[in-house]
């Protein structure tokens, strides 16, 4: 059964606990390494968007850290997942105005996410041949890309399968 590691595709069967554990792990051992603090709020914020390949609303998110005993004020879950995306640990997917965990072991990457529009599920790929297509449009113009996020929105075979409009 595959795992969850970058380029894996978790539309499908995997094992999704080593896949959370193997993030967890790496954020522990990244902060350290980083002077930074995985605080307890981050650290179940990161838990909560490990749960399900699923984006998820900031608000979705705080409901969760509330019922932990995290508090209910907004700014505790946008601080949480800030500082996740600012460490590399989670990534903004704007499509849907929500968060996901990151699974690639690269902490600098371009990734390419495919999202399922029925379901929600969300899988990070890393897409080298885009990235270098986008360089090489880029490099025409003379253009240096800082960052670059691609975002596909299409519908998962589980989804199809069933049907799902």
């Amino acid at each position: 059964m595959p795992t969850c590691q970058h380029g894996t595709d978790p539309f499908h069967d995997h094992d999704h606990d080593r896949c959370a554990t193997d993030v967890l792990r790496r954020a522990e051992e990244q902060t350290r390494a980083d002077g930074v603090r995985l605080t307890p709020v981050r650290r179940r914020a990161l838990e909560i968007l490990l749960e399900s390949h699923r984006a998820m609303g900031a608000y979705e998110v705080l409901e969760r850290l509330a019922a932990d005993g995290f508090g209910r004020q907004p700014p505790v879950a946008y601080r949480a997942l800030d500082f996740l995306v600012d460490q590399g640990l989670a990534h903004r997917v704007q499509r849907l105005n929500a968060y996901a965990a990151c699974l690639s072991p690269e902490r600098h990457h371009a990734p390419v996410f495919l999202i399922c529009r029925s379901c929600e599920q969300v899988a990070e790929a890393d897409a080298p041949p885009l990235r270098d297509a986008l360089n090489d449009l880029a490099a025409q113009s003379e253009f240096a890309i800082e960052r670059s996020t691609v975002e596909i929105v299409g519908q998962c075979a589980r989804c199809r399968d069933e049907g799902r409009a």
